[in-house]
């Protein structure tokens, strides 16, 4: 069957990412038909939106879609697209793996770990107000609901994956209502799991001991602000930002990217490094059942990275994004 997949190619680098991605894909022999719409800054002056209706009524329709990065003004200007595209198509878990690829300069080996983020509340729900011209408030937002379906989500995950070890991230010693409520919920759900083994820890604890002993972790579940900083910790310990895949998914629609940003100061140069996207592509191809294609395009990325021959500058050599695209194609 071919799969009908909604593609957004954002902006900055996003183009040329997904450009490498189709060629990826397209060798895979994985049919999957593009339904391309553009989203950010590119639309904002045509549109009036960074967001158009016709991106979301997309992706309600194929169900599943795949998405450049785009850029977000920080301070002031338009809203995040992604988390505008997270809320309107409730993607409540944020799906972000952190695995050791040799071949990647990192001061670490072996990390093979999971970070599932509630993606829909918390501080990132965007409920703030100026109090005075000295003061802002931004309110933070903790439902029993939403902490049961990401908890339950991530122990799903382990138990679907052969992962052992569930740990809730959180800051329930200070905040106790919120983060406390978080918790016990989290307990609560681990008793339904008796197979799997579940702790907690407080999230400043957790980032000193992920760079100490990150093999004791395996899957970590967090509210949205501690799980977009845990991650991007955890794709620190892998090589950087450019080699860490991730997914939005909900009950009915996924949204696969790459957790790095658009790079705009070197759109067009064919530099970037497309490893993060095309790992997302893997994801992309679990989702939609196309399980033995995921693990070969990995293995073909994984083989193009560890040979060394046709990789782009960041991971040492001179390869452009495209031929490092085509090293993966010929691979696979």
């Amino acid at each position: 069957m071919t799969y009908r997949v909604t593609l957004i190619p954002g902006d900055g680098t996003g183009p040329e990412l997904t450009a490498a991605l189709d060629t990826v894909i397209a060798a895979s022999g994985v049919p999957i038909a593009w339904q391309r719409h553009d989203a950010g800054a590119a639309v904002l002056e045509r549109c009036g939106t960074a967001l158009p209706d016709e991106v979301i009524a997309s992706v309600r329709a194929t169900k599943v879609a795949i998405k450049g990065p785009v850029t977000t003004p920080v301070g002031a200007g338009f809203r995040s697209v992604n988390v505008a595209l997270r809320q309107a198509l409730d993607l409540y878990a944020c799906l972000r793996p952190a695995r050791s690829l040799p071949g990647v300069p990192s001061r670490f080996s072996g990390i093979d770990l999971v970070v599932v983020r509630e993606n829909t509340e918390d501080l990132y729900a965007g409920i703030e107000h100026q109090v005075t011209p000295e003061a802002a408030e931004s309110i933070k937002i903790i439902t029993r609901a939403a902490s049961e379906r990401i908890v339950r989500y991530a122990f799903e995950y382990a138990r679907a994956h052969g992962r052992h070890k569930v740990t809730a991230v959180h800051k329930a010693n200070i905040m106790k209502l919120t983060d406390g409520l978080f918790l016990r919920t989290a307990r609560e759900v681990a008793g339904a799991y008796p197979d799997i083994e579940f702790d907690d820890r407080i999230v400043d604890n957790l980032c000193l001991q992920l760079v100490q002993t990150p093999e004791r972790y395996d899957v970590l579940v967090a509210p949205n602000l501690y799980g977009d900083i845990v991650s991007d910790l955890c794709a620190g310990l892998i090589g950087g930002a450019g080699v860490a895949p991730g997914a939005n998914i909900g009950a009915d629609a996924a949204v696969f990217e790459a957790v790095h940003g658009s790079g705009p100061d070197i759109a067009g140069r064919d530099i970037v490094n497309p490893t993060a996207f095309l790992l997302s592509g893997v994801l992309m191809l679990e989702h939609l059942g196309e399980a033995a294609a995921a693990g070969r395009v990995y293995d073909a990325v994984a083989a193009v990275i560890a040979e060394g021959r046709r990789i782009t500058r960041d991971l040492g050599g001179t390869a452009g994004t495209q031929e490092f695209a085509q090293a993966v194609a010929d691979r696979l």
